[in-house]
């Protein structure tokens, strides 16, 4: 039997203002469309009243498709600004996504969970491949209109930092890029005050019989995570039994093939701004692929990837 679970909407900016772009729109049922393809002859329906349609007031894409603003005369800042908000609604998904397998998580509702780890990759493998299309921007197409970012700068995106925080990478220093925001900060800090995915999957673990240090159970949640050698054991004893019927087991594999992912887009991100800018600094007073250097050598969940060493030893 299929187990009817409630989804939770994050909230990561001001609720009233995102409200305010909502159009109703008629709820049909299975006898309503039936009716409805009796009047049509199976052909689309094309006569609406008012000056929109339902398709365009479900999905609002008038806004969505209004805001690809350039700001030069590059012909590649039309796909630059495009796949950057590509990557920012993924973000989004992939935020929505964790943040519902945490409660899950939080509920040992561990099936429950495991059964989002597979959107979740494939959200991941959509953003790899967000650079193969950006990427395509040359250097010199990039110059056309890199002065006009300004200091804009991917590091500045509160839907990548809601990601990377649920996910167990917090940075105080990094939320304050929205402390002036008072539509997203208080979202912002809430989950950065807030234990990660990865804390409440070890909570998990120590209420499953796992013998985890109360130095990760319970700490300073905005504090960058730092590895723990009795975690490392924690996990060890999961991975005792790698089988199918150990769900511990498959949750543990589940989060290390997410952080892979999220590596593979760091890697991505870090390989296409070497081609395509050098070693120039970054728009937004990093040193570009410097500081990408040291995002990428970052490991979500530490003591996942270092019980690789020992396993089967």
């Amino acid at each position: 039997m299929t187990t009817l679970r409630k989804r939770v909407i994050p909230e990561v900016r001001d609720p009233v203002l995102e409200l305010s772009l909502v159009r109703n729109v008629d709820i049909s049922t299975d006898e309503s469309r039936e009716e409805t393809v009796k009047t049509t002859a199976g052909e689309p329906l094309v006569a609406f009243g008012g000056k929109s349609n339902p398709f365009i007031d479900y999905h609002r894409n008038d806004l969505l498709l209004s805001i690809q603003h350039m700001r030069s005369e590059g012909h590649d800042e039309m796909v630059f600004i495009l796949m950057t908000q590509c990557k920012e609604l993924t973000f989004k998904a992939l935020h929505y996504e964790a943040y519902n397998m945490q409660l899950r998580i939080k509920a040992d509702d561990v099936a429950g969970a495991l059964a989002l780890v597979p959107r979740i990759k494939r959200l991941f493998e959509y953003l790899v491949k967000t650079w193969d299309v950006l990427s395509t921007i040359t250097t010199s197409g990039f110059n056309e209109f890199r002065d006009c970012l300004g200091v804009s700068s991917g590091q500045q995106s509160y839907m990548y930092r809601h990601v990377e925080f649920i996910l167990g990478n917090k940075s105080v220093r990094l939320s304050q890029a929205h402390a002036n925001n008072p539509d997203v900060y208080p979202q912002l800090k809430a989950a950065l005050d807030s234990p990660s995915l990865y804390d409440d999957v070890l909570a998990l673990l120590k209420r499953r019989g796992i013998t985890v240090p109360d130095a990760a159970l319970s700490r300073n949640w905005s504090e960058t995570y730092a590895s723990n050698p009795e975690v490392e054991k924690a996990w060890l004893e999961v991975y005792a039994d790698p089988t199918p019927d150990n769900d511990l087991y498959q949750l543990g594999e589940g989060l290390i093939e997410i952080a892979d992912l999220f590596s593979q887009y760091r890697w991505r991100h870090f390989t296409s701004v070497e081609r395509i800018l050098g070693f120039k600094p970054g728009t937004g007073g990093s040193a570009g692929v410097g500081w990408l250097k040291h995002v990428v050598e970052h490991r979500f969940f530490p003591e996942l990837w270092a019980i690789r060493t020992v396993l089967g030893a």
